[in-house]
């Protein structure tokens, strides 16, 4: 039984009536998910009513600032922290590199930083960089056969002279969700920060960060239903502590801190759609699951929906000798991020899906490091097959139906 109506879901998604999108099922979710409705009438409403420079003396300005802020105030909300925590950005990418930037600063030679090789480069790159300015960088590194990131193999990495562990909360290639709010423990055990990179788990679920208890977290808005912004959450202190990344002027202004350039002010007020979104999957969802309020709810139905799904897609996977299948055979271990190494490139497979109008991606995902470990060849890459729970079960049919005549 599946808690949410796929019919109903999708009727807040503009998308599915498209022309182009008509006879084609979506399965690179992982590079961006379609926009909800909600977020979009926020968009429309404030170009079209408040496109002027907002925080002014007049109307339409003043308005505009106010529509800013309900966003803070709303994602705040649907990640259970103060809206301080809160930084949009141009994306998750831009706002790690500030945030390296910061710390390359706030950090003296000799200390030392632990990344990981199953990240996006994003959330590698610009820690790893900063070896330039004399700080140790250390890898936790995977499982080369699984691609599994075990917690114990972080102990031997973290010592006193630690100060940040930067980690996904799950890759976008292995998939597999990684317990954060364990690992966090450990690392704020040592006297570290905790930096998660969830971009690949936020579309499955807005996390509650205060339970999570990490330091920053960063995500994609434009990867849950909403406009092409990064967004990363601060705490406070830290955000207060850090050198300032934006005009010397703003130093007082936490907001605006860790953003070097001003971020697009209409998409910021559109975020509060992805709030609006998110309780209207909770009302949908009714009583079929439960949570302390309607985020948590959300999340509940989000992922109930997605296992179900994934279910008949990993056991035809699991079965099958001509895939590897990257990351956690079990659907409740992992993200519905699914990707297979072929003897074919998998930008290739995804050609030939296309032509079954299945939308999929082939690549590396900005995960080159992670390929690497896993001995294949980033320019060969995988086949990634990525859904949320707006994906219908009709889809996950024809799906099937389209891996077993191109894989067999």
């Amino acid at each position: 039984m599946l808690p949410l109506d796929p019919a109903l879901v999708r009727q807040n998604f503009p998308a599915f009536a498209q022309p182009l999108l008509q006879g084609q099922a979506f399965f690179e979710n992982a590079g961006g998910s379609f926009t909800s409705a909600q977020v979009l009438h926020r968009l429309d409403h404030f170009y079209r009513g408040t496109k002027v420079q907002p925080y002014g003396a007049y109307g339409a300005s003043i308005a505009a600032g106010e529509a800013m802020d309900h966003a803070y105030d709303r994602l705040a909300l649907a990640l259970n922290v103060s809206p301080d925590w809160l930084h949009f950005g141009p994306s998750t990418s831009a706002n790690t590199y500030a945030l390296g930037h910061a710390f390359a600063r706030h950090l003296r030679p000799g200390d030392a930083v632990v990344v990981t090789n199953q990240d996006h480069e994003a959330n590698s790159g610009a820690w790893r960089k900063l070896a330039d300015a004399g700080i140790v960088v250390r890898e936790w590194a995977v499982d080369p056969a699984t691609g599994h990131l075990d917690p114990a193999d972080l102990d031997r990495l973290l010592d006193e002279k630690t100060r940040l562990v930067a980690f996904p909360h799950c890759s976008n290639i292995v998939g597999e969700i990684n317990p954060v709010k364990s690992i966090a423990e450990k690392v704020h055990a040592a006297g570290a920060l905790a930096v998660v990179d969830g971009v690949s788990y936020a579309p499955h679920g807005l996390p509650d960060l205060a339970d999570l208890g990490v330091d920053i977290y960063l995500f994609s808005a434009y990867k849950v239903y909403g406009p092409h912004q990064g967004i990363m959450a601060v705490r406070p202190d830290l955000a207060a502590e850090l050198p300032n990344q934006g005009h010397f002027f703003n130093d007082g202004v936490l907001r605006k801190r860790l953003t070097p350039a001003g971020p697009d002010h209409a998409q910021i007020a559109a975020s509060a759609g992805i709030a609006d979104y998110l309780e209207a999957i909770a009302e949908m969802a009714g009583d079929k699951v439960s949570g302390a309020d309607p985020f948590r709810r959300a999340h509940a139905a989000m992922r109930a929906q997605e296992t179900a799904l994934m279910a008949p897609l990993l056991d035809f996977l699991s079965s099958s000798n001509r895939v590897r299948l990257i990351g956690p055979a079990t659907p409740k271990d992992r993200a519905p991020t699914i990707s297979l190494s072929l003897a074919e490139p998998g930008f290739g497979v995804a050609q030939r899906l296309a032509e079954h109008g299945i939308m999929a991606g082939g690549g590396h995902f900005y995960a080159w490091r992670l390929l690497e470990a896993l001995g294949i060849e980033p320019e060969h890459g995988v086949l990634r097959l990525s859904f949320v729970h707006y994906t219908s079960p009709e889809e996950i049919d024809r799906l099937l139906t389209a891996l077993d005549a191109e894989l067999g």
